[in-house]
């Protein structure tokens, strides 16, 4: 229904709203609250670059019922159009729909001009090929049998009717049969290897013979339009009878669509893919396999397998007609196979050097251990550190605040951008970034800027940003009844970007409950620190140490013993695939884990108030009995988001 101001319109992923007037088509709404949606052919219904999907159900979090009679039914300009960009089904020309009430709409990846920055590296060093497949090239089919036997000792293999009667044929043997058959020489077959994050999902193509990695594609999580994080996933499918199998049905398209994608960069077709690896937390997990992930919304957050499971790709919707798929053991209700791909690819269980590793997502998982023992925990970190819930945040695209530099004394902040790598201080930056020009703050920015304010005396010991520092620098300005600090622009420009009390307030909850689950871990272990801590996923390869120490996310530790290890997870994930030996090692690892629950952890609620404090800045600020109450306040907020 109308409001006087319109009907309201939000679009995801990236969460920009505003009202639009009866019959005001989606681009125009779009171009006017500044969402990134392409046009080539200025809305005359040509390109097609401006496709759009609109989401149907409930969603709590903008109060909106979004509906098929939100849009106008398809249109002359849609039924007509011609371009080589086919439209997708379920989607619409953002120029020809037009809006009738409120709604959601999603931009999908390829209609975004600005796409994310995929940010996920493998590391398979040292990996040993123990590959579950093998190619054959027989010179007779009709021979078969005898020839697999003969040459390479491959004795009672199911033939099944794969084969032609007679010709040169080339085939592939898994498990004593032949699961695929091409007519003549074959040398390759590629397996794919892919981390379903909950924003983020990261395939890598690998060729099964060499262990080569032929592409790496990312997109975003087509299930962020029905919540950012994964309790409210987990909502909407309470809320939403059939929600489950729009989620389903939104990561299975994502990963066909992903392969399809790297096949493509490859020069490859998809009958040649006989193996995929999947691992992502529960939520992810669960959903992928078409399994009800409500129980993981409530403790004891059971799960309703944790150990690996075997499909065909057609039982995913996952057009790899010759592919079987391996998806990954679960170790707790929030401690994925992700994290499982993340032990197997960093080894704690093979030193005897006691390893933290820490993933930090919406979640963040942790593992604290060696060769003797193991421990892993969850904590509900949201997404502050991603960008979300920062006033001036985004995500790591074109344009966004990644790096900063700020003088201790005089307040002054320079800044680096995401596709520049000039500072804001170096000549020719203005240039440089004048298109997208600097557009927000991601994750690692908002870090390093509360970072460098911590260790200036700007932000105190209880998170408070001060209006007396001893600088008087312009650059801190009343914001209501608190302060912020301008990073980048004048102050007093209404387009300036600001760090304000509420995003230090976002990370602080963020950091708190990470360094919580942390402590919790070294607290069951008995001991004071780890002996080193490596850094995963994105969020770690773009984090410096030092940073997150002043703010207290991790241990204090010499910062030599702290190193970023990239997207781990992607490496185990590869690993698996290209090995056995490496699935049953991963297997047999998980089982021993001891799972640590937070949310039904007696200590984790007073670790958690006790690291809500800045420990390194030198400005003290209030007393702990304010931090305390403002910490359980806090504390209830961040359980929710977990």
């Amino acid at each position: 229904m109308a409001t006087p101001e319109g009907h309201r319109v939000v679009f995801t992923p990236s969460g920009l709203s505003g009202f639009s007037s009866h019959e005001e088509t989606v681009l125009e709404v779009a171009r006017r609250i500044g969402v990134d949606l392409d046009s080539v052919c200025g809305g005359r219904g040509i390109c097609g670059r401006c496709q759009v999907e609109p989401s149907k159900g409930s969603f709590a979090k903008w109060a909106i019922e979004s509906a098929d009679d939100s849009l106008t039914p398809w249109s002359d300009l849609e039924a007509g159009y011609e371009g080589r960009r086919a439209i997708v089904e379920g989607r619409r020309l953002g120029c020809g729909a037009r809006v009738l009430g409120d709604v959601v709409i999603d931009v999908p990846a390829d209609s975004q001009i600005h796409k994310q920055v995929i940010r996920k590296d493998v590391n398979i060093e040292g990996l040993r090929l123990d590959p579950l497949v093998t190619l054959h090239y027989l010179p007779d089919a009709a021979f078969a049998a005898a020839t697999l036997a003969a040459d390479w000792g491959h004795s009672d293999v199911e033939i099944g009717d794969a084969l032609p009667k007679a010709g040169d044929v080339t085939v592939a043997v898994r498990d004593g049969a032949v699961v695929a058959a091409w007519p003549g020489y074959l040398d390759r077959i590629v397996g794919f290897a892919v981390d379903i994050g909950s924003t983020t999902i990261a395939g890598h193509l690998c060729d099964l013979r060499s262990g080569e990695i032929l592409a790496t594609a990312g997109r975003m999580n087509p299930q962020i339009r029905f919540g950012e994080d994964l309790m409210s996933r987990v909502s909407y499918v309470m809320m939403n009878p059939g929600g489950d199998v729009e989620l389903t049905s939104a990561v299975r398209g994502a990963l066909d669509g992903l392969l399809g994608e790297v096949l493509v960069e490859a020069g490859i077709d998809r009958d040649q893919v006989l193996d995929i690896v999947l691992v992502g937390n529960p939520v992810m997990h669960h959903l992928a396999l078409g399994l009800d992930p409500t129980p993981l919304g409530q403790a004891p957050f059971p799960l309703a397998t944790e150990v690996a499971e075997h499909r065909t790709a057609a039982q995913l919707d996952i057009d790899a007609p010759n592919s079987s798929v391996y998806v990954g053991p679960c170790i707790a209700g929030h401690v994925g196979a992700d994290t499982a791909a993340a032990i197997l690819s960093e080894g704690p269980h093979r030193s005897e050097v006691v390893q933290l590793l820490v993933d930090v997502g919406t979640n963040a998982e942790i593992v604290l251990g060696n060769n003797k023992s193991m421990f892993a925990a969850s904590s509900p970190t949201g997404p502050a550190f991603e960008g979300a819930q920062i006033s001036a945040g985004q995500r790591a695209t074109a344009g966004a605040i990644e790096r900063v530099r700020i003088d201790p004394d005089t307040l002054r902040p320079h800044v680096r951008v995401i596709g520049c790598e000039l500072w804001s201080d170096e000549e020719g930056f203005a240039e440089a970034t004048a298109r997208p020009g600097v557009t927000g703050i991601c994750g690692s920015g908002i870090i390093e800027a509360l970072s460098e304010l911590v260790r200036s005396g700007a932000i105190d010991r209880q998170g408070v940003i001060v209006g007396d520092h001893p600088s008087a620098s312009a650059r801190i300005v009343a914001d209501g009844r608190t302060n912020a600090y301008v990073l980048h622009g004048e102050p007093g420009d209404p387009a300036a970007i600001k760090v304000v009390q509420a995003d230090v307030r976002a990370i602080q909850l963020a950091k708190a409950a990470l360094k919580a689950g942390i402590d919790v871990l070294l607290e069951h272990a008995g001991l004071p620190l780890p002996d080193e801590i490596r850094l995963a996923g994105a969020f770690g390869a773009h984090i410096d140490p030092a940073h997150a120490m002043t703010l207290g996310l991790i241990p204090d530790l010499e910062v030599d013993r702290v190193r970023a290890v990239g997207n781990s997870a992607g490496s185990g994930a590869v690993r698996a695939l290209l090995s056995g030996e490496q699935r049953l090692e991963m297997e047999q690892t998980v089982a021993d884990v001891t799972k640590i629950e937070t949310a039904t952890e007696p200590r984790f609620q007073d670790l958690f108030v006790t690291a809500l404090a800045f420990p390194h800045s030198p400005n003290v600020g209030s007393d702990g009995a304010e931090l305390a109450s403002r910490g359980r306040r806090g504390r209830r907020r961040a359980t929710g988001s977990g």
